[in-house]
């Protein structure tokens, strides 16, 4: 390139004051359709797929708006000192002198990067103080590659306005050569991107809620810290009841996965009990009782009486159903106890089924067992086993548990259910 681009004068002719004023008024009258289709929509903004059309449509509009301005500048030129925060001032250019070491800025960077208007533009080597910390060695990069290599700059990086404002900024440039082909400056154009990509992480969050159902509330229950136990990818929900007419709620369901001893044994459980009013509390004192015996070394046939007698002392009531499981990584064997409640379910090669007749067995590298309590009806315990192709290959037991929960949906219950996944990892 051997032409000299000025930082307010574009390469080449404008196009015709007709033909941008024709443009102008396409977009508007775009903007326009869409802001009519926008508002005549339906769709109920507190369901997913409502919020993610409502983020499509602000999105097309920010874009939209966007189109006009930079329009506008076409026909007009860019202002000399735009108001901050006007859709002008989004829009700025830069030229950068390597052999003079000058820098001019249009007016609308100032306010782009934070800058006082009429205070000294600064240098390419100024410019990162600007910039968030952990954003300058890919500016530097960008800068470095278009004057070494002459490569174009296409990145964005963020800055900091003195109020602590962060502002995500769009960056196109080019170097300039000089009739011998070395680089004598730099130029480009700078856009404050902020609104635009808040827009799109909008969309792409709402996008993904549709994609995968958020998980119910964890009713009182306590998260798997790091995501599981050793040997072992863990995740769990709860699954509020859906009680038919006439029929009381159950509540007090709990999961838990915590140390069983010393040597690495992980006690996996999951159970509930008839407990109206004790719903905010009730899980947690069961399972911090279920701790204190597993701590104390009690093992899984024991833990539903040790469990019975400490109750005796508490306003809760028995335990209806629990399951207690013993997991040793290190041969990767499998104990339970039967303790009246659901069987664990096993879920190997794409088929599934319930671990009933025995008390123990040996996991594989892959396995997926899944512990429910009572509140499931054999129909929906049957559904599980049906999806077990698709549950086998879901990947992480929190990919499982979306699927679950989703799926389990369907099937009403008059009693709160809780589901433990655990994947057996390499």
């Amino acid at each position: 390139m051997s032409s000299h681009l000025s930082a307010d004068r574009p390469a080449a002719q404008p196009p015709g004051h007709g033909s941008v004023e024709a443009l102008i008024s396409q977009a508007r009258r775009l903007r326009g359709d869409v802001d009519a289709v926008r508002r005549d929509s339906q769709e109920d903004a507190a369901d997913a797929r409502g919020r993610w059309q409502r983020a499509l449509y602000d999105l097309a509009m920010h874009q939209l708006t966007d189109l006009d301005a930079h329009l506008a500048q076409l026909r007009d030129g860019p202002a000399p000192a735009p108001r901050p925060g006007s859709l002008l001032s989004r829009v700025g250019s830069a030229e950068w002198n390597l052999l003079t070491d000058e820098a001019e800025w249009s007016g609308e960077l100032f306010h782009i990067l934070g800058r006082a208007p009429g205070s000294v533009p600064l240098s390419l080597d100024e410019v990162p103080s600007l910039v968030l910390t952990e954003d300058r060695p890919k500016l530097t990069a960008m800068v470095t590659d278009c004057l070494v290599d002459a490569r174009p700059i296409d990145g964005e990086f963020r800055v900091v306005h003195p109020d602590g404002t962060v502002r995500t900024v769009h960056m196109m440039g080019e170097p300039v050569l000089d009739p011998d082909g070395s680089t004598a400056s730099m130029w480009a154009v700078l856009r404050d991107v902020s609104e635009l990509r808040r827009s799109q992480r909008v969309v792409s969050e709402t996008r993904d809620s549709l994609r995968h159902p958020p998980l119910p509330p964890w009713h009182g229950l306590l998260r798997f810290p790091d995501g599981g136990r050793p040997g072992l990818d863990l995740a769990a929900a709860h699954l509020p009841a859906v009680p038919a007419t006439g029929l009381r709620s159950w509540y007090g369901g709990w999961y838990d996965a915590c140390p069983l001893a010393a040597d690495g044994e992980t006690l996996l459980t999951v159970g509930d009990f008839e407990a109206p009013g004790t719903e905010a509390h009730g899980p947690a004192v069961l399972v911090g009782a279920l701790r204190g015996l597993a701590l104390a070394g009690t093992r899984p046939g024991r833990l539903r009486d040790r469990l019975t007698a400490l109750l005796e002392d508490t306003a809760l009531p028995p335990v209806r159903g629990a399951v207690y499981c013993g997991y040793r990584p290190d041969t990767r064997s499998l104990t339970w106890a039967d303790a009246s409640g659901p069987v664990p379910l096993l879920f190997r090669g794409g088929t599934g089924r319930g671990l009933s007749g025995q008390a123990e067995a040996t996991l594989e590298a892959g396995d997926l067992l899944l512990l429910h309590t009572g509140a499931l009806e054999p129909a929906a315990v049957e559904h599980l086993l049906s999806l077990a192709p698709l549950l086998t290959g879901a990947g992480p037991a929190q990919d499982v548990v979306r699927i679950v929960t989703h799926e389990l949906g369907e099937f009403p219950r008059r009693r709160d259910a809780c589901v433990l996944v655990a994947r057996v990892t390499p």
